[in-house]
């Protein structure tokens, strides 16, 4: 399982990439393994106002439907077209190709909440 040094993760297991004030979100490898073959994804709106924790859309399995939870609060600014025509995609590079959406980060406090990578893998090793 890989777990890049230079995201953050919550403990439902997204995880998120901060370049300025825009943050990059996706789920993590531990969760589309979980999953097993994704099928389908739901994209939140661009322009939707998104809560730290709250969903921002959803991803079929084969095994079973997951909320995707943001990491962090704020504006939604682009989504993965992508994901729409090749779900899979989820699946093969969930840290790159398999982004969710980005999001205008509302507050840089709310990274202090998330995991490191080394506390994530205490999380996923328990």
């Amino acid at each position: 399982m890989r777990i890049p040094t230079d995201l953050r993760f919550s403990k439902d297991h997204e995880w998120v990439r901060i370049e300025g004030t825009s943050a990059t979100i996706g789920i993590t490898d531990y969760a589309q393994d979980a999953l097993g073959d994704v099928v389908f994804v739901s994209l939140p709106d661009v322009g939707a106002v998104v809560e730290q924790g709250g969903a921002v859309g959803e991803v079929e399995s084969t095994k079973s439907v997951s909320e995707v939870y943001a990491p962090v609060g704020g504006t939604v600014t682009s989504v993965n077209e992508a994901l729409r025509d090749s779900p899979e995609v989820l699946n093969a590079d969930p840290y790159g190709a398999g982004w969710i959406c980005t999001v205008e980060l509302a507050d840089a406090a709310q990274l202090e909440a998330l995991l490191d990578a080394a506390g994530y893998a205490q999380l996923t090793e328990a």
